[in-house]
């Protein structure tokens, strides 16, 4: 039986495609069957030949549309046979033993449902991949002008568990979808991750049910992932700003469903003006850096340390 399913969800980012599956190829563990599948959604930059021509061994599914992250993923879910999966973006890549680690993790730790290794960005500094809970108090102070006038705010440092040093095995809420190692008798019992997510929230909202049905999940730091983040959401920047909104809304509406009309309406609203905040500053952002020598846009592209992961919030 294979014991990992190995799957990449890929939308035209075939140069970081090709750095995650090369990752995945070293991968010298004897003691272990994976698999890989990539699962492209209508990538336009020859994504889909390169993985034919250089990584033949990987299962290709190759959709006419973009059917967004969580529909891929499920594809790929439905038609693999594992013990576990690991999904993993595109735009990651493994370090030595990391699938190695999860999985003695998982199988010395059977009530595990759900394991999220140790991100870093490219520079090597952390990525903040587990996190607790949103609350609103989070959402008011991430990002937002209120977070840069308290950026200190213990709103902000729950959320992102700034409590801890991130180098010891910890049971959380939620770890980030760039890299989650999944039982496969989870997805039996919870089902998989739920469609009405395009992109984002769809790994808060998976963590969330794990742990209703009684399944921890939990961050393995011996583990180590690198994420170069929003590499391919970038190419469609203020869509995907839009859809990272739009899906905190709707895992709001399904974690709170008795919430009240008010309560929704702030909600939607908060949300709303986050959003149009966000994209007018990326815009302002790339005026100032449109006027920039070339030797300053180097500095400015640098991921900064601790950043913010998978998810904007």
């Amino acid at each position: 039986m294979i014991d990992i399913a190995v799957i990449v969800v890929n939308w035209n980012a075939k140069n970081d495609l090709r750095v995650c599956l090369q990752s995945l190829a070293r991968m010298s563990e004897p003691a272990l069957a994976c698999e890989t599948w990539v699962v492209d959604n209508a990538s336009t930059d020859g994504s889909a030949d390169m993985v034919r021509l250089e990584f033949p061994d990987v299962r290709l599914v190759v959709n006419e549309a973009n059917l967004g992250f969580s529909r891929a993923n499920n594809q790929a879910l439905a038609l693999s046979q594992s013990r576990y999966a690991f999904l993993l973006n595109s735009d990651a890549f493994v370090h030595p033993h990391a699938l190695r680690e999860l999985t003695a993790y998982a199988d010395a730790h059977m009530e595990a449902g759900v394991l999220g290794p140790r991100v870093l960005n490219p520079n090597g500094t952390l990525q903040f991949s587990c996190r607790r809970f949103p609350t609103l108090g989070a959402g008011f102070f991430r990002n937002t002008y209120l977070g840069r006038l308290f950026p200190r705010n213990k709103y902000a440092q729950d959320y992102l568990m700034t409590d801890f040093d991130h180098l010891s095995v910890r049971t959380v809420d939620w770890v980030s979808g760039c890299a989650m190692f999944i039982r496969r008798v989870l997805i039996g019992e919870i089902g998989a991750l739920d469609e009405r997510f395009f992109m984002y929230c769809e790994d808060v909202d998976f963590c969330l049910r794990a742990g209703q049905a009684g399944f921890p999940v939990v961050y393995v730091p011996q583990a180590v992932v690198t994420h170069a983040i929003g590499r391919s959401s970038d190419k469609n920047a203020d869509r995907m700003i839009w859809e990272f909104h739009r899906a905190w809304f709707e895992f709001d509406k399904k974690r709170h469903p008795q919430a009240s009309a008010l309560r929704k309406l702030a909600v939607r609203a908060g949300l709303w003006l986050r959003a149009w905040v966000r994209i007018a500053k990326r815009h302002a952002a790339a005026r100032r850096l449109a006027r920039m020598p070339a030797a300053r846009k180097n500095a400015a592209g640098e991921a900064p340390a601790h950043s913010e992961g998978q998810t904007p919030l």
